[in-house]
């Protein structure tokens, strides 16, 4: 049996849980998010816990069992306590500012790159350092990406835009080697 969906997943108070035919209403202080229903498996609400079962020992179902209740658990997360990404952006002149939801960086190409965030993720500024929040932790880590994406950075100088927890192997450069 799966580890993880064997395990029920604690509702707090003051989140609401609906289980329906096509998927799974999770509301709570911060928002509301929706999840999918699995065929495959049971969900039963009692007692302030969800807990997920298989209808059926397939591989199929087996897979879906953890993921459904690790996606559930992420939604129950979300809107009572909500997700952040931190990225730093690091260089002599790269610059990170936020305006209203847009992303303005400075990092070195000819013109500012402009992002502009999703619904439901806000920024904020910290110096060099840019923090996502969010209620879905799929879309804030997506939007993180999206903007290391721009410039990742790079192993001689460590210069681009990188998790804070990130850590960047570093190469010696062409003088290096020699002696």
């Amino acid at each position: 049996m799966s580890r993880i969906g064997k395990l029920p997943v604690p509702v707090p108070a003051g989140v609401e849980v609906k289980v329906g035919p096509e998927q799974i209403e999770v509301k709570g202080p911060k928002g509301v998010l929706h999840t999918p229903v699995c065929d495959l498996l049971e969900y039963e609400l009692k007692d302030g816990h969800l807990t997920i079962t298989r209808r059926e020992e397939t591989r199929q179902s087996r897979s879906q069992h953890g993921l459904r209740r690790t996606l559930v658990a992420n939604c129950i997360e979300g809107v009572t306590k909500g997700f952040s990404k931190a990225l730093e952006v690091i260089g002599i002149g790269y610059r990170v500012a936020v305006k209203g939801n847009m992303v303005e960086l400075a990092v070195g190409f000819s013109h500012p790159v402009i992002i502009e965030l999703p619904e439901g993720i806000k920024a904020a500024v910290e110096g060099q350092v840019l923090t996502l929040t969010g209620i879905d932790k799929e879309l804030v880590g997506e939007t993180a990406a999206r903007i290391r994406r721009i410039r990742k950075p790079e192993p001689y100088k460590g210069k681009g835009i990188k998790y804070v927890n990130e850590i960047v192997r570093r190469k010696v450069g062409k003088s290096g080697g020699k002696k």
